[in-house]
């Protein structure tokens, strides 16, 4: 049995994939720009990852730019049938390794075809347009042209599914008058809850929830209960954030990331927690 198999699966889009998959962002360098430090680890990473049963990847041709899907591609291809790969577009990446929007028709069409060319794929499983009318957090804007160009490449037969990362609730639902969504990526973890209806109401649809920073912006008074409750379980704060979102909701789908091998197994092990009910009652008033 894989170390993975006891958080469970969820479908994403026509594919099931396990709850604990693997982000790829720290494959590339320092702020996401540039090579690893370590390629020939980064490789092992992502064998292992799947040699345990990962078999949910996240990742972007702006991770780099190109380097993560060019490691993922020499470390897996030819990949799995099972293998789910999810990528975003909407951003790209200045020379001073900043991070700006790409919209346009143009831009949308060329990170698609640089995807699916570093990828060496003919069609992407999931390709999630990223909102960056404000880099920090969601912020209204329309996203009807995008993802219509998006709509397009899947009509296209080069994208099976669409998701969203870094929208608001309204952003949602007028996607889902231009194209199916399968998921969304935000920002959530036991400390920063402001996605709490939104979960909820995604899971009520069937729609896959994959937050990012599952550590992000706690308080040193967070830190210090979540790290009390770690050890009293015998495990390490970022295990039971782990653990603690995999509980929270079904349609949670976790993308961990890492370039360490040791690293990666403390995270996979995650999934093996369950925590008690006194556990969760004190970290719902981390939140507080």
């Amino acid at each position: 049995m894989s170390s993975v198999a006891t958080s469970g699966t969820f479908m994403l889009g026509n594919r099931t994939v396990r709850r604990l998959g693997y982000g790829a962002m720290q494959l590339a360098g320092k702020g996401v720009f540039g090579p690893p430090r370590d390629r020939a680890e980064a490789i092992a990473v992502l064998r292992e990852a799947v040699e345990n049963g990962v078999n949910h990847i996240d990742t972007s041709d702006f991770y780099g730019p190109h380097v993560t899907n060019e490691i993922i591609r020499e470390a897996l291809h030819p990949y799995g049938n099972d293998i789910v790969i999810v990528t975003k577009v909407g951003a790209s990446r200045g020379t001073d390794a900043s991070w700006k929007p790409a919209f346009s028709r143009a831009q949308l069409a060329e990170a698609v075809h640089d995807n699916l060319r570093n990828l060496r794929l003919d069609v992407l499983d999931v390709v999630n347009l990223r909102a960056m009318f404000d880099v920090h957090g969601p912020a209204e804007g329309s996203l009807d042209e995008p993802l219509e160009v998006l709509e397009g490449l899947k009509q296209q037969g080069l994208i099976r599914h669409i998701g969203l990362s870094n929208v608001t609730a309204k952003q949602i639902e007028n996607a889902g008058k231009i194209t199916d969504i399968v998921c969304v990526q935000n920002q959530y973890n036991l400390a920063h809850r402001h996605d709490d209806p939104l979960i909820d109401m995604l899971a009520s649809r069937g729609i896959a929830y994959v937050p990012f920073f599952p550590l992000g912006g706690f308080s040193a008074l967070q830190s210090s209960t979540l790290s009390n409750v770690a050890a009293r379980l015998d495990a390490t704060p970022m295990q039971v954030a782990l653990a603690w979102l995999l509980q929270r909701s079904s349609n949670i789908l976790l993308i961990p990331g890492t370039s360490s091998r040791g690293h990666l197994r403390e995270n996979l092990a995650a999934a093996t927690i369950e925590l008690p009910p006194e556990a969760l009652s004190e970290l719902d008033q981390v939140v507080a």
